[in-house]
């Protein structure tokens, strides 16, 4: 095809890929989705315009840009997209691992590759340019980093979802090592030692982004030769069934939960209209939607815990244990803030240590903690202040 059909082509597609983005609203990281995809966009019509020659085609993203819209598309509950991970490696050594999308409400982690496999499977035989990364290097990375990023103390599932197929032999790997596949799943043959895969040609940015390394075949370990049949479609993997996470049975109160759960709001004061702005809205949602019988359906069954920096009311801790601060090490380690406070560090961090789901209000600590790395177990509510020395000059709410 002519190059310049080519071009027209790929810029219908990166317009096509743009409005699908925008749709995806809601999911963390759909911004800089959309921006790259406006970057290509970009590139690729100002390569029209110059009458560029065709390798300036096949450097674009669009590709991979393309597997992970398609991927967004296909799964359930996704929260972010292009999420950026950091994890410690085996030489106890800073990394940082994006992750395509995030799906299952945190509980899946997605990689889109849209690379051919044939190029896949000559790299993962150590038949692949200089820098190549094999998948199976980049699998293991993957479980490595989300163990250390539990969700509901629970590590996240990890999905490998090829849109240009995979081999066989790489398909049983990946799935040895606990990652799951989806995509066409094809057979190989035997090849001579000099021969190439079909298809195999340089690498496109989006390659060079997600699949370079300097660690070309350290986890390709000898094996014989072979080659993709695409005559020998093996299987088509699905994308898998959600996942529920498993119940946690305790349950650690923030200072932000224990107000509600005591406040006038919550046991029938919120008919009020007060002379301050926060407490009149929170008079209306509470009449618009009662937290309480939210909190206490989460509560039901479990066991109840508060660290001592968040010891309220006496009623209340007799259903409670309070428990010493115990703050766990990852939040210590978070940088304070006026959202970081020491305080926030003590509650957060001895849930964590505790293993239990924090019910909280305090939606700025779990996003500065979020932007810091650390994503916590909560339960997040509507707030509800203590009112009662406010109803004094308060109002009933006109009919």
């Amino acid at each position: 095809m002519a190059t310049q059909a080519v071009l027209s082509e790929r810029v219908s597609l990166a317009q096509d890929l743009l409005q699908r983005a925008e749709s995806l609203i809601g999911a963390e990281g759909q911004v800089k989705l959309c921006n790259k995809l406006r970057s290509e966009l970009k590139f690729l019509q100002r390569i029209q315009s110059r009458d560029m020659k065709g390798a300036h085609v096949h450097s674009s993203n669009l590709t991979q840009l393309s597997a992970v819209v398609q991927t967004a598309e296909s799964l359930q509950s996704v929260v972010a997209l292009l999420r950026v991970y950091t994890f410690t490696d085996e030489l106890q050594n800073k990394r940082s691992l994006t992750v395509d999308v995030v799906a299952d409400d945190g509980l899946l982690w997605v990689k889109s590759v849209g690379r051919k496999a044939e190029a896949l499977h000559a790299v993962w035989q150590g038949r692949g340019q200089f820098g190549d990364r094999s998948v199976i290097g980049q699998a293991r990375e993957f479980l490595l980093a989300a163990s250390q990023h539990p969700l509901h103390y629970t590590r996240p599932r990890i999905l490998f979802a090829f849109y240009n197929g995979v081999s066989g032999p790489m398909a049983d790997e990946l799935q040895r090592l606990g990652v799951s596949v989806s995509g066409e799943v094809v057979g190989v043959r035997g090849a001579g030692p000099e021969e190439k895969e079909p298809g195999e040609k340089k690498q496109g940015k989006e390659d060079s982004d997600l699949d370079q390394d300097s660690d070309q075949g350290s986890d390709s370990d000898p094996r014989p030769l072979t080659c993709l049949d695409r005559s020998q479609v093996v299987l088509r993997l699905a994308f898998p069934a959600p996942a529920l996470p498993p119940p946690c049975p305790r349950v650690n109160l923030d200072v932000s939960t224990l107000l509600s759960l005591v406040s006038s709001l919550t046991h029938g004061g919120c008919g009020l209209v007060f002379q301050e702005v926060v407490l009149t809205d929170q008079a209306a949602d509470e009449r618009r939607a009662p937290v309480l019988p939210v909190l206490e359906a989460f509560m039901a069954g479990k066991e109840l815990v508060a660290c001592a920096a968040a010891e309220r009311a006496e009623w209340l801790l007799r259903r409670v244990t309070v428990v010493p601060d115990q703050p766990s090490p990852r939040t210590l380690a978070l940088t304070p803030s006026a959202a970081v406070s020491p305080r926030s560090v003590a509650i957060f961090g001895t849930g964590d240590t505790l293993h239990a789901v924090t019910m909280t209000a305090n939606r700025k600590f779990v996003r500065a903690a979020a932007n810091q790395g650390v994503h916590f177990s909560v339960f997040i509510h509507e707030p509800r202040a203590l009112t009662e020395g406010k109803e004094w000059r308060a109002t009933p709410v006109k009919d």
